[in-house]
């Protein structure tokens, strides 16, 4: 959440002439509702389902720049997928610059609560060997600039095919 992936995803895309996909916006087109509603009637687990089918699904395509959640990771066959069927590049970035950068957004229902800065410290716990272990390649994101950050994943990927 608030690391990056949707912004450099749709760049790096541009830069490689590829489609950009996000998988939250996919799930909301395929539901026909926001996430949070998702959440709201179905909990984090039917959320994840769904997720988890969009994955499965856009893995199998060829050519395009995948941007998922940051949940994403969770579930086993979402960190299999990505890994087998791409390259898999974790946009790393500390609690607390994620906390800067979501601080005041009200669309991550995860982060509504009395303490989002001490949620994200404990998702970070919890996903990052879980990024590192579905990742080709680890990239962070504190310093550089987006423009950066796409060219250091363009020389990542050309490396990697």
């Amino acid at each position: 959440m608030g690391a990056g992936k949707t912004t450099v995803g749709r760049l790096l895309a541009k830069r490689l002439n590829r489609k950009f996909v996000d998988t939250d916006i996919e799930i909301e087109k395929r539901c026909g509702v926001p996430i949070p509603v998702i959440f709201e009637m179905e909990g984090e687990d039917g959320f994840r389902k769904r997720e988890a089918q969009v994955i499965d699904d856009l893995t199998k395509e060829k050519n395009l720049v995948l941007a998922t959640g940051g949940g994403a990771v969770l579930l086993p066959e979402n960190r299999k997928n990505l890994k087998e069927r791409g390259t898999v590049f974790y946009l790393r970035a500390n609690p607390h610059e994620l906390w800067l950068r979501t601080r005041n957004d009200k669309g991550r229902p995860l982060l509504n609560n009395n303490d989002p800065k001490g949620t994200l410290e404990k998702l970070y716990a919890i996903r990052d060997p879980l990024y590192r272990e579905a990742a080709h390649h680890v990239i962070d994101t504190g310093k550089p600039s987006v423009a950066q950050l796409v060219n250091t994943l363009m020389m990542q990927f050309e490396l990697s095919t």
